[in-house]
């Protein structure tokens, strides 16, 4: 040690901050980011049944090509998909492994490597990993930033605003609401005998209630004769248009999710149950199911395939029995006319089926 010692710097400590570790405030604080991006509309029972949808779907699909995507990891893809717009599995030596939380590093709009949070029981890590090590599925993507998706929800910010309103105004009126009190008119008596005569009205269902009313007069005029009549308090809550409100705003969410919203009306009907099943799996969760398999595909290195129609049933079975039985009925004719199966397939290329 010289005296040059005394004028080089001090080794520089690289200092960070995680999420594991910290206070019950600081877990309670980013519970909305986990759950969701905005954490409004994810509490209605409308977008939880949505999500139940994708969750469940993605869960029983069929996967080709791989043991990593158990039906565990695909719920948890759907669920994440659902509510924040992607979702982010760390590559491990015995299988897939959630991530709770992710920054990355991109070049040329392509991620090239994470810092990804891995949550625990007694404490959350975090490491750090490149692109080919993680499996990142995002839906909703931006031109401006394609490596990051966005939820149904967070696309449809002012119908889940406008939704959260309608319930929260509504559950407010029902909780501090007057709902069935009534203000009846009483003589001028002091303020302990309409007390007492206020606490006879309790409990008195179904009886017959007898009470002598008193003709007074003030102001120089008669009272009204019908002085008993009462007025209700409880709000007038159909000219405010609320159950229509809530009833579009549901529709429009359930719409955002892919899912028709003639599925959770009440005079739906078998067939159309059906039909928006198959809306579902054909039109919202077969192209995620595709997304997935790419993404796996390149990251697992092998062809992966993922099938939501069929274990779902999302096919017509209806019209595939019917066509089935044309086709039966059209060969057994053919083979009364005497015409060979050849003959039968060279006359259907002939028919013109654009007509």
């Amino acid at each position: 040690m010289g005296i040059f010692h005394w004028f080089r710097r001090a080794p520089a400590i690289e200092r960070r901050s995680a999420a594991s570790g910290f206070t019950a405030e600081i877990m309670a604080a980013r519970e909305a980011y986990v759950s969701g991006r905005r954490g409004i509309a994810e509490l209605t029972a409308t977008a939880q049944s949505c999500v139940s949808l994708w969750e469940h779907g993605l869960a029983l699909a069929d996967v080709d090509g791989t043991d990593l995507l158990d039906r565990r990891s695909l719920a948890l893809v759907g669920r994440s998909l659902a509510l924040r717009g992607e979702s982010v599995f760390l590559i491990g030596e015995r299988g897939l492994i959630p991530c709770s939380d992710w920054d990355l590093r991109t070049r040329n709009g392509k991620p090239t490597a994470y810092r990804v949070s891995i949550s625990e029981a007694g404490g959350g890590t975090s490491q750090t990993a490149l692109a080919g090590e993680v499996l990142h599925v995002r839906i909703g993507g931006d031109p401006a930033a394609p490596y990051y998706g966005t939820a149904p929800l967070k696309r449809a910010s002012l119908t889940a605003g406008m939704l959260n309103a309608v319930e929260s105004a509504l559950s407010e009126v029902f909780e501090l609401a007057p709902l069935g009190s009534q203000v009846v008119p009483m003589p001028e008596t002091p303020e302990v005998d309409r007390e007492t005569a206020g606490r006879d009205f309790r409990g008195r269902r179904g009886r017959v209630l007898l009470r002598e009313s008193v003709q007074v007069s003030a102001a120089g005029g008669p009272a009204p004769a019908s002085d008993w009549k009462p007025a209700s308090l409880s709000p007038d809550l159909e000219r405010s248009m609320a159950t229509e409100t809530l009833a579009g705003a549901r529709e429009a969410i359930c719409g955002a999710f892919g899912v028709l919203p003639a599925l959770f009306n009440a005079a739906t009907t078998g067939p159309m149950v059906r039909e928006a099943q198959r809306h579902l799996a054909m039109w919202q969760l077969q192209p995620i199911a595709a997304l997935v398999g790419e993404e796996a595909s390149e990251k697992l290195g092998g062809g992966v395939a993922l099938d939501v129609l069929r274990p779902l049933q999302a096919y017509d079975a209806g019209n595939r029995a019917r066509a089935v039985a044309t086709i039966v009925e059209a060969m057994a004719r053919a083979k009364e006319s005497g015409l060979a199966p050849g003959d039968l397939g060279a006359a259907l290329k002939l028919v013109d089926w654009s007509e």
